[in-house]
């Protein structure tokens, strides 16, 4: 279970680099150009964040408790919904046992959003087609996707799985915050 554990923590921040890398790329290509794809990809990001927030409370550690209150009391500052909201995303009112409940079930849930809102980002990805780095007419020069790019993708897969399953077996801990192996305690602030 830990292997499992620490794989699925640590590849959140593997994921959260690959996504900056393909944002990176978008802003430099002029990816944003395409308004309606580059909107979704914004959506996604936003969900991606909420997903890692709410399985960053799991662990149910100090810096845990604390990020959960902290975070949703944020949404307090809404005119005249903001409080209701808070109690609603607690389940009562403060961060407790509900709180933990709703974001787990929130952190199984986001990811079949994210899921069917990445088709729809591939669809209108698929109707306007991709930048081209080069600006070259793109008949002109095409290759076929098989061998060249099935090699680069799996290559590139190759290196960040090994790189993942090296930093969980050997240094699982090293992305992770000291704090939140405290377990969480209302009364005292990190």
């Amino acid at each position: 279970g830990w292997l499992i554990r620490n794989l699925h923590a640590n590849g959140a921040s593997f994921f959260f680099i690959c996504i900056y890398f393909h944002i990176g790329r978008g802003l430099y290509y002029g990816s944003y150009l395409y308004k309606e794809t580059w909107n979704i990809g914004v959506i996604l990001l936003l969900l991606v964040m909420m997903t890692a927030f709410v399985g960053y409370v799991l662990p149910w550690g100090q810096m845990s408790f604390w990020g959960a209150t902290v975070i949703t009391n944020l949404l307090s500052a809404i005119p005249y919904v903001g409080n209701t909201l808070v109690q609603w995303i607690w389940g009562g009112f403060s961060v407790d046992n509900a709180t933990l409940t709703r974001f787990f079930a929130f952190h199984f849930l986001f990811p079949f959003l994210i899921l069917a809102l990445t088709v729809i980002h591939l669809l209108f990805l698929h109707e306007t087609g991709s930048t081209n780095p080069l600006g070259l007419n793109p008949d002109a020069d095409k290759i076929p996707f098989h061998p060249y790019f099935s090699y680069k993708d799996l290559l590139g897969f190759a290196i960040l799985l090994i790189t993942l399953i090296s930093l969980s077996l050997f240094a699982p801990n090293l992305l992770g915050d000291p704090d939140n192996f405290t377990p969480a305690n209302p009364l005292v602030t990190p």
